[in-house]
């Protein structure tokens, strides 16, 4: 596949190599620019059109953020919020995720012949190699026990292996949204670290940004052939999803420990993250407009995920008619008592 850096679109190999910010207001400045862009074209923006696929490439292009995120001086912690940072079941999974991640898109993307995809999803396994490295970075810092890294393998099927990492990045993202803003208002982890991971939660919102628009794209540049083909696809990929995010998974590392990895944790896993009571409908509710709010200073034209946001209105409204017929019925029931 040639050296990352040759598919990672003339940027360098590690984010250590970025030039440093001249100031403040460069890192303020270039925050902004990664959370607002709206293309200079006028008309719609129609999948599959020369102007879609172009003003794609120049989002993608234009809202990278040199600066952040970035390795900081991780502060220290007292020993109750070290070890509530240290036992989430997380890490090992976000790690690898991350490194299967830049695997999986710089093959696509050494796949993809047309120059502004190709352009747009090189970049994009080049932040993922980037929150890998925050990642790795905080683990070390903090001494969270971690199984070993399984061997980074080109898949056999590229075309499959990046549809369930963009599915799963769509599906996770929105979750973990609403999950990092009860973190947020709860104060339950340092500032610094909430801080850190918040330009990782943005450039998130780009991916699934640009992987929805691809998608699109996909389809309507395909020959008509193919797309049954395709669609089947997407759907076994969907069904892979939902089967794995019902499993935990468990490894063993040298030392015999066992690590148990959450597959679904950015649904299930609020309590560990916040010591603010939600239930399930609110939560839905939360993800939604962290999602939009996320979304909103992005072009209108481009397009969205809606799977993931149509299952979690659905699990809202389910969760909120629930919870008013049951309250109907407990004071039904305290009348006829």
């Amino acid at each position: 596949m040639g050296s990352l850096s040759d598919i990672y679109s003339h940027l360098p190999e590690s984010m250590d190599d970025l030039p440093p910010p001249p100031n403040e207001a460069a890192v303020e400045e270039a925050d902004y620019r990664a959370r607002h862009w709206v293309s200079p074209v006028k008309g719609p923006l129609k999948p599959g059109s020369e102007a879609h696929k172009h003003a794609l490439a120049q989002m993608f292009r234009e809202t990278f953020n040199p600066y952040r995120p970035s390795v900081i001086n991780w502060p220290k912690l007292d020993p109750e919020t070290l070890k509530r940072v240290t036992s989430l079941p997380i890490w090992d999974i976000a790690v690898q995720t991350e490194g299967k991640a830049r695997l999986r898109m710089a093959a696509y993307a050494n796949l993809v012949t047309d120059p502004d995809m190709k352009d747009a999803i090189s970049r994009n396994a080049w932040e993922e190699n980037r929150h890998k490295e925050v990642l790795s970075k905080m683990v070390a810092a903090y001494n969270i026990p971690m199984a070993p890294e399984p061997p980074y393998v080109e898949p056999k099927d590229v075309e499959w292996a990046y549809l369930v990492t963009g599915f799963s990045e769509c599906a996770d993202s929105f979750f973990a949204f609403g999950m990092f803003e009860l973190a947020k208002r709860s104060g339950y982890f340092p500032p610094e670290l909430t801080d850190t991971f918040e330009p990782i939660m943005q450039e998130e919102c780009r991916h699934i940004l640009l992987f929805a628009n691809w998608l699109a794209w996909n389809r309507a540049v395909m020959p008509w052939w193919r797309r049954p083909y395709f669609e089947l696809k997407v759907l076994a990929v969907w069904a892979f999803l939902g089967y794995e995010r019902l499993s935990l998974v468990r490894t063993v590392d040298d030392e015999g420990h066992v690590h148990t990895q959450d597959n679904n944790f950015t649904v299930t896993g609020t309590k560990e993250v916040t010591n603010i009571q939600i239930n399930l409908p609110d939560f839905m509710q939360l993800c939604l407009d962290e999602d939009d709010r996320r979304f909103s200073g992005y072009d209108p034209r481009l397009l969205r995920p809606t799977t993931t946001p149509a299952i979690a209105r659905v699990i809202r409204d389910v969760g909120r008619c629930w919870e008013f017929a049951s309250g109907v019925f407990k004071a039904n029931r305290k009348t006829a008592a």
